[in-house]
């Protein structure tokens, strides 16, 4: 029948783009429209007359029945929440007939829920299942335990939502654990640490231990279907299954630098033994099979990083629920929750620069490898010719791979720096050294990335300064402390071990002197290629040119000289324009004096004009 799926998907399309007051109109028109389809609607101006019962029989032969039931019960919680939502952020908030009329809703929807538990009980005329009156029952606890929460009435409404939580935790086991899980997260478990917190429950009690010993087990038919569906619901063995531990199995300290703090928060307890199985299972994991492609290797780390997150998360929100009670700074229990929050959060960004490491490939990305990382792996027979093939590999390919192992060692130095930020980190003198020895080394990997991303483009003499700025941070790095040298087969996290080190330095002290040597011939081949093409020039004609290496005085001019343009003035050529004699005037020179006399002879009488006293 599927009850818990037709509930959710409605309240998530409802709620999505709108409120619960959207969410209670729509239920009214599709109320309206399934009395219609079962012919029981009211007609227009027509007189009402009361409706008789649903009875099992009606649910067997028509399924709208059941829907008819469960809009009715939703319709009056929509109602009551619509109210509750309003009133919560009003100046008196919720108080007087405001409350009763919010508690008379779900007094509404919790009596249709539960008429429908009775009815599909009744199994030889309903045709339901375990699972179906189980759904109507996990519905009904948590409508009525609702109405109890505005009650106040701590006790009833901590063991109607503990009915709730387990029997949602056996459904999940069968199937649809999403829609079940974001039930208990979202609405259960947090009303159920509420109710607890009221009824003076230490923090330390687990959730699913608090539900399991608020439930009724007086209730033989409840008891007798939970277990018919999943017998680990009850007993803890469900959580175990899924890889929860149990109240008793948690631990109870956590140590951090040497400082041991006492965990006071449940949850809390529950993630940080959820990352202590994930850390163990990653290292399972990687045993099993030792040559595996970086890809695969880093999605084992998704486990853990889920697991490390989960313990930030469950820190977070005690430190703020600590924040809301008015608890001072300075009170232990705050100062023990954040050394609790820097620890969790440092395993946190640990194991992300893990993935990172595995994902940059061998050796933190030091050793030159341009193979495909989600390639399989190879037969000795291909090997030799994919030697060939990344000989080859142009020069686009070589960048893009340089170009994602940059953008990983900016991400791990980004989380080194969220470290550093975290609280009490800086004070610690060991810890700070250590992460800037760690700093180090990845900038020596980022540079010596950068710098062959250089050596591609054939600019040799700044991949020799960025191999030189890489040499000079793995100098740094060598000074990290020894004091806790990780082992060798433990997964990568943030840890760089001094063999690390060592190997990188090696490997950069011979690119360094590699490329030394490349550049120093680049110059000869640059200076030898300048002397060539300025010998066929005579010295005469590079007075220009300060000779470096002295003058060379074998070829000081042309000789024998050669025909060249020689560079004149305009004032010259204007000038001597005045003394041309072309050959077709040369017959008429005998009869009439030259152009120069006569301008001589005019200028005696004449004022001079022109410019410098000479004219055309």
């Amino acid at each position: 029948m599927d009850i818990t799926t037709f509930i959710t998907q409605g309240r998530e399309k409802a709620l999505l783009y709108g409120d619960h007051s959207t969410y209670h109109a729509q239920l009214s028109k599709r109320l309206l429209g399934c009395r219609k389809k079962l012919g029981i609607v009211t007609k227009n101006r027509g007189k009402f007359q009361k409706k008789d019962a649903v009875t099992a029989e009606n649910i067997a032969e028509n399924a709208q029945y059941l829907h008819l039931l469960l809009l009715t019960s939703e319709r009056a919680w929509a109602q009551a929440m619509s109210m509750k939502t309003i009133h919560s952020n009003g100046p008196k908030g919720i108080v007087g007939r405001t409350r009763s009329h919010i508690i008379s809703r779900l007094d509404k929807a919790a009596r249709c829920a539960q008429h429908l538990v009775d009815i599909l009980s009744d199994t030889a005329a309903s045709g339901a299942n375990v699972q179906d009156i189980l759904e109507a029952k996990g519905y009904t606890a948590v409508i009525r335990g609702s109405k109890l929460f505005e009650c106040q009435s701590w006790q009833t409404c901590l063991e109607n939502y503990s009915i709730a939580r387990v029997i949602y935790s056996a459904l999940s086991s069968k199937g649809n654990a999403d829609l079940y899980k974001d039930l208990l997260s979202e609405t259960i478990d947090p009303s159920i640490r509420y109710a607890a917190y009221q009824l003076k429950t230490p923090r330390t009690v687990p959730i699913p231990a608090i539900a399991r010993k608020a439930f009724p087990q007086s209730d033989s038919t409840l008891v007798a279907q939970v277990n018919e569906v999943e017998p680990g619901a009850l007993t803890g063995q469900l959580d175990a299954d899924e890889g929860l531990p149990s109240g008793e199995d948690t631990p109870r300290t956590l140590t951090w630098r040497s400082r041991e703090v006492k965990i006071e928060d449940a949850q809390i307890a529950l993630a940080w033994a959820k990352v202590k199985l994930a850390k163990t299972a990653l290292g399972a994991n990687l045993s099993e099979q030792s040559e595996r492609a970086p890809h695969q290797v880093a999605a084992s780390y998704d486990d853990i990083l889920t697991a490390t997150q989960d313990a930030v998360d469950a820190t977070k929100q005690a430190i703020d629920e600590m924040r809301g009670e008015g608890v001072a700074q300075s009170d232990p229990r705050m100062q023990s929750l954040q050394i609790t929050r820097t620890a969790v959060n440092y395993e946190m960004i640990s194991w992300r620069i893990g993935r990172n490491r595995v994902l940059t490939g061998e050796q933190d990305g030091a050793v030159e490898n341009y193979a495909s990382k989600k390639k399989a792996k190879k037969t000795e027979e291909t090997a030799e010719s994919d030697e060939h093939k990344l000989k080859d590999a142009s020069a686009s390919k070589k960048l893009t791979k340089l170009k994602e192992k940059v953008a990983l060692y900016e991400g791990t130095l980004q989380n080194i720096q969220s470290i550093k930020e975290l609280p009490g980190v800086a004070a610690d003198e060991g810890l700070s050294a250590k992460l800037a020895a760690f700093e180090s080394y990845f900038k020596s990997l980022k540079a010596l990335a950068i710098a062959r991303s250089h050596a591609i483009t054939d600019n040799a003499s700044n991949a020799l300064a960025l191999i030189q700025y890489a040499f000079d941070e793995c100098q740094q790095a060598s000074q990290l402390p020894k004091d806790s040298e990780p082992a060798a087969s433990t997964p990568l996290d943030i840890e760089v071990t001094s063999a690390s080190v060592n190997f990188l330095g090696r490997l950069i002290h011979g690119e360094l002197q590699r490329y030394r040597a490349i550049v120093h011939i680049d110059n000869l081949r640059s200076e030898q290629k300048s002397h060539s093409s300025t010998d066929k020039v005579p010295l005469a004609e590079r007075l220009h040119t300060y000779p470096i290496d002295g003058a060379d005085m074998t070829k000081i001019a042309q000789f024998p000289p050669k025909k060249s343009f020689i560079p004149m003035k305009p004032l010259f050529l204007d000038i001597a324009w005045n003394y041309i004699n072309y050959p077709s005037k040369q017959d008429k020179g005998a009869a009439q004096p030259s152009p120069a006399k006569a301008a001589a002879s005019e200028g005696a009488q004449e004022q001079k004009r022109g410019w410098f006293g000479f004219g055309r």
